[in-house]
């Protein structure tokens, strides 16, 4: 038999947390055959894989990459590729609360306006389903596969607008009922930023109507929790009761405990998923392996400036008294409310993506503000403004040994929580994968390979329900990374946040060659999923 590809010479890493061990596989229409030994085998292409680890494509089942192929104006190639020069084969989108749909037609003008922020690659229209989702993704521009979440914020606006009120009965039926058709469509899962406008507006009980809707087709409950600073431990006993009361499985999104009051709580909050996992809450997490986060600038705003959406939002920030409000508020505090800033200051929060002003990017926003002789309250205003609130910030807001025991604790995958911006992203899009097998596992010693690769790949599979994938058996989607375990490394900084990683010489995608030799070839095979 003549196969389309044969991988030879490697070791398996295959994705079930076993052992590695020698063999070769080969790929024919698209499926992976685990091969014979000593069986003649004849390929169209055969890869040398002598020395190297043969793994599944990797799952990054926290990316916020759902317009980079829906945008009119393709974002620089280098941004799009990425993720699959780090090993990455899919994507799980729609994180955060915040997915391109759904949306009923009346409210699609206002939801347009907070998806261009929000993704800050261009205009984006918000679609009524998933099906409108899927038939805007440019497949000429789909280098990876993609799954998308239902974003709550977008469900919620995109029914009753950015109104700070509880839905009424007739609304909150009609997010159920986008819901349910967007999961009966294929969208994988429900998710929540409860940090953000409007997903932060609602009470328990509403995201626990809308998670039993997703545990009735099977799919996880996705949270970015209400806090993940001081009051870390208390709103994630509220994403445990809401997965208690919906019976939907709990995914918590980018495990953290921030905030220098948030310090060491993940000696805490680990051990109570642990306990909650035991008493049969089917709950996991997932992690990005850095110390420092990345949002949307307005998100460090008391909650009452974003009401009303972002157009209400740039009507208010001139106001008379707005801003010596804000500032009382960071001082003080509001109840329920994350405040980043107040749990660290200003200096710990700089600019990654300013399209009007790239001359900031890169800087902090204290010593922007201090180089101009202006309060950093007032400067963060007069930015949002000047950008018409289209600023992305990072946040160095973590400590290294919480990071760590996130990492290794057995209910974490890893996900990149990329924002995929011009201008200087997050370094994680680029080497979040790398930097867990490289920095993390080899150097750091904190993760046996075949573990770390579990976390990339079966375990994203098996929460998501991404049949046949994740693994390497015969059958199994032909997504394959082929990697030097001893010298895969990332390069990418904040300073040169794309620079893709070392020691990464293939990815096959849908059984394509995507990566030759560390370099992407014009193969597009990605392609939207549906679970």
């Amino acid at each position: 038999m003549t196969y389309d590809l044969i991988v030879r010479g490697g070791t398996l890493v295959d994705g079930t947390g076993a052992p590695p061990r020698e063999a070769d596989i080969a790929v024919s229409g698209g499926r992976i055959v685990l091969l014979r030994p000593g069986r003649p085998r004849r390929a169209a292409e055969v890869i040398d894989a002598t020395g190297r680890a043969v793994a599944p494509g990797f799952i990054d089942v926290h990316t916020h990459s759902d317009a980079l192929a829906a945008v009119a104006d393709p974002p620089p190639a280098a941004l799009g590729l990425a993720p699959l020069l780090q090993g990455v084969t899919t994507e799980i989108a729609g994180n955060c609360g915040i997915s391109l749909f759904p949306a009923l037609p009346e409210r699609r003008a206002e939801l347009a306006e907070h998806l261009r922020v929000t993704f800050g690659l261009g205009p984006l229209a918000p679609g009524a389903d998933m099906d409108a989702f899927a038939a805007a993704q440019d497949p000429a521009r789909r280098a990876t596969h993609i799954a998308s979440l239902v974003g709550h914020g977008t469900l919620r606006a995109g029914v009753m607008g950015f109104d700070a009120r509880p839905p009424d009965s007739g609304e909150l039926r009609a997010m159920c009922a986008l819901l349910d058709r967007a999961l009966t469509e294929g969208a994988a899962g429900l998710s929540t930023g409860l940090i953000y406008p409007p997903g932060g507006y609602a009470a328990t009980e509403e995201i626990v109507a809308l998670a039993t809707v997703a545990a009735r087709h099977g799919k996880p409950y996705v949270t970015h929790l209400r806090d993940e600073m001081s009051q870390v431990e208390a709103a994630l006993e509220e994403a445990l009761d809401i997965a208690v009361r919906s019976g939907a499985p709990l995914q918590v999104s980018h495990h953290k405990t921030a905030g220098r009051h948030g310090w060491g709580a993940t000696l805490r909050t680990l051990p109570r998923l642990e306990r909650a996992r035991a008493d049969g809450v089917d709950v996991l997490c997932d992690v990005y392996p850095y110390t420092a986060g990345s949002t949307v600038l307005h998100a460090m705003l008391p909650p009452w400036v974003t009401e009303g959406g972002i157009t209400a939002l740039l009507g208010r920030l001139g106001g008379a008294g707005v801003r010596e409000r804000i500032r009382a508020d960071i001082t003080q505090g509001v109840p329920g409310w994350e405040n980043t800033v107040g749990n660290g200051g200003w200096e710990l929060i700089g600019v990654a993506a300013a399209p009007r002003h790239q001359e900031v990017e890169g800087r902090r926003i204290a010593d922007l503000a201090a180089a101009r002789g202006a309060d950093p309250v007032d400067y963060v205003c007069d930015l949002l403004l000047a950008e018409h609130g289209e600023v992305t910030i990072i946040s160095h807001s973590m400590r290294e040994d919480d990071v760590r025991r996130v990492l290794t604790s057995p209910l974490s995958m890893i996900g990149s929580d990329g924002v995929p911006k011009p201008g200087r992203p997050h370094p994680r899009w680029a080497g979040t994968f790398a930097r867990v097998l490289g920095h993390y596992g080899r150097a750091e010693g904190l993760l046996p390979l075949e573990t770390a690769v579990h976390k990339m790949t079966g375990l994203p599979a098996r929460r998501f329900g991404l049949t046949a994938r994740g693994v390497l058996r015969d059958g199994a989607h032909a997504d394959l990374v082929v990697f030097d375990p001893a010298t895969i490394r990332d390069t990418a900084t904040f300073a040169d946040p794309l620079r893709p990683p070392e020691g990464l010489h293939t990815v096959v995608v849908a059984g394509t060659v995507a990566v030759r030799d560390g370099h992407p070839t014009a193969a597009r095979a990605g392609t939207v999923l549906r679970v």
